[in-house]
This record gives structure tokens, C-alpha cells and sequence, in this order.
């Protein structure tokens, strides 16, 4: 297809990159239901690496089947497909371009309970290769104290994806040295975003921020500031100006599954506060397969101002 006006201009905010990495980000933004309009919706299935089996699978069980989630991200429209290596290894060969896939590089389990939390690093930007991925994922935990670690290693994956002409896709999840609640606090995944951003990744993804603020000096910078942060709107579009002013691509988790209601008004305020787009796995993907079509196409919807 012909790039819109709006992929274009996404594609300006990434000068120093080859084309060989802008070709790979287009080739995201111009797939599926989406295409052309700036926007995202990747179907992300690296749960059963990250809490088991029966916990992601269980509540619909064709979702232990590898094929599945490939064919349900293609038959709904989305623009990708991510997850680790083991489930990309068992469709890549079958699809062969037919959605454009994403490697996770690194992958955790709730087996162990760790002070520092940091995922190890599961497979390489060689096998993304291998695999005719369009881009890499990698996830930090911005507040740990493995933090510098993950970060150096970021560094160099990003460098060698780079290389390859491969973009990064970015998990934020701030833990560690934080409360609970502060975890999705707005000045904490606000941060974790522009940490984000600095490291170099092309697109972030964070967890929807709630209405408050872990550190004492950011609450203090937000009222001196007036940003408002009442409606999950007002959070995403601090969000979004934290990554670059909005110049760098700020997709959002569906998080733990919730009611359909709740989670397509959630949707709405993300799209309305200009967040570009969600990377939605567990709510999908746990429900029946036609519900699953459905709620995945609603969104998409919501994202292309339907």
C-alpha cells in the first residue's frame, strides 16, 4: 500500500536510523485493520513463559496450541504477532510473511522470587533473523536493582537489531524499590516511558498509569505543573509526551483480564488521550475464539475513530 501522510510523518522521528530499521517499522504500521493510520494492535503471547500453563491457557484451551494465537492475530487484523522463541519457531515457517512477527529476546517465570527482578535473555536478534521477524522485544523493570544490567544489555541488543535493520520493541514494567500501587503510578510510568525512550526503543509499551504518584518529588512537580491526571485520558497523554513529546510510538497492555465493558472503556481513554495503539494478550486471547475476534476488531475500531 501507498504511505499515508500520518506513517510518514511517524517515520521522520527516527532520522538516525538505516532504512533497512524504517522499512521494518513501516512494514508494522502499514499490516492488518491499521494500516495507514499510525495506529497499533499486537496480539503479545509470551504468558505462559511468564506465569505458567493453566494460568494463561486454561480458561480457553486451543490456546496451548502455538498455531492458534499465530491464526488469531491474522484472522482479527492485527498488526503483529509477538512472543518467544519457542512459539515463534513452531509457525514462522508455516506463515512466511503473512503477519509480521516480533521476537521476545528475553522472558521471565513466577517460579522464582527475586529481590532484583530482571528476565534472562531466552533468544537473540540471530534467531529474529533467522525467523524473518520485523522487529525485537526486550523488557526492563525501570526500579530494579538488576536495572543496570538489563539496560547494558539492552544496549547491545538494540546495536546489533540495528544492525540488522531490525526495530525495538520496548516493555516497561517498573518494579522493585517501588509500592504495589506505585508500580502504574502516572509519575512512574511516565518515567519509565522516557527511560524508555532515551535507552533508543522505537516502541515502548507500558501498563495503563492510574491516578497516583509514587515519589514525593514528582507530586510535587505535577502540581506545580497543573498536570491533570483524573481520567485515565489526562495519564495517557502525560505518558505520551514523556516518550519525546509524542514522538516516539506509546502502545498500552490490556493488563489482567477484566470485563469486556471496563476494557473497551479503557481502550477509548487511551485512544482519546492519543496513546498509539494497545498490545492486548491475556484478554484476547483467553476468551472463545469468536469473542476473541470480536473484542480484538472493537478495538481496532476504536483506534481507527470508528
Amino acid at each position: 500500500m501507498a504511505y499515508t501522510d500520518r506513517v510518514k510523518q511517524i517515520l521522520s522521528w527516527y532520522p538516525s536510523d538505516s532504512p533497512g530499521t524504517l522499512t521494518n517499522l513501516a512494514r508494522l504500521l502499514n499490516h492488518g485493520t491499521l494500516a495507514g493510520t499510525g495506529k497499533l494492535v499486537i496480539l503479545p503471547v509470551d504468558q505462559g513463559f511468564e506465569h505458567g500453563p493453566a494460568r494463561s491457557f486454561g480458561p480457553n484451551p486451543a490456546g496451548y496450541d502455538p498455531d492458534y494465537h499465530a491464526q488469531l492475530a491474522i484472522e482479527s487484523g492485527c498488526n503483529a504477532y509477538a512472543a518467544p522463541l519457542g512459539f515463534l519457531e513452531a509457525v514462522a515457517g508455516k506463515l512466511q510473511g503473512e503477519i509480521p512477527l516480533i521476537l521476545k529476546v528475553n522472558n521471565s517465570d513466577s517460579l522464582a522470587k527475586t529481590a532484583a527482578p530482571m528476565s534472562a535473555v531466552t533468544s537473540s536478534v540471530k534467531d529474529a533473523v533467522r525467523l524473518g521477524c520485523v522487529a525485537v522485544g526486550y523488557t526492563i523493570y525501570p526500579g530494579s536493582a538488576a536495572r543496570n544490567e538489563q539496560y547494558e544489555d539492552l544496549r547491545d541488543i538494540i546495536a546489533e537489531a540495528k544492525s540488522y535493520g531490525l526495530p525495538t520493541v520496548l516493555w516497561a514494567y517498573p518494579r522493585g524499590a517501588l509500592s504495589k500501587e506505585g508500580e502504574t503510578a502516572i509519575d512512574v510510568v511516565a518515567y519509565a516511558a522516557q527511560i524508555s525512550a532515551q535507552l533508543g526503543a522505537h516502541i515502548i509499551k507500558v501498563k495503563p498509569p492510574t491516578d497516583f504518584l509514587e515519589q514525593a518529588e514528582a507530586k510535587k512537580a505535577f502540581e506545580k505543573a497543573n498536570i491533570s491526571t483524573k481520567t485515565l485520558a489526562d495519564r495517557v497523554r502525560e505518558v505520551v509526551r514523556s516518550a519525546f513529546n509524542g514522538k516516539r510510538i506509546v502502545i498500552f497492555s490490556g493488563g489482567e483480564s477484566k470485563e469486556t465493558s471496563a476494557l473497551i472503556d479503557d481502550i477509548r481513554q487511551i485512544h482519546q488521550g492519543g496513546g498509539f495503539g494497545s498490545i492486548m494478550g491475556r484478554n484476547a486471547f483467553q476468551r472463545p475464539h469468536a469473542e476473541s475476534i470480536k473484542l480484538l476488531k472493537d478495538v481496532m475500531n476504536i483506534f481507527a475513530g470508528k
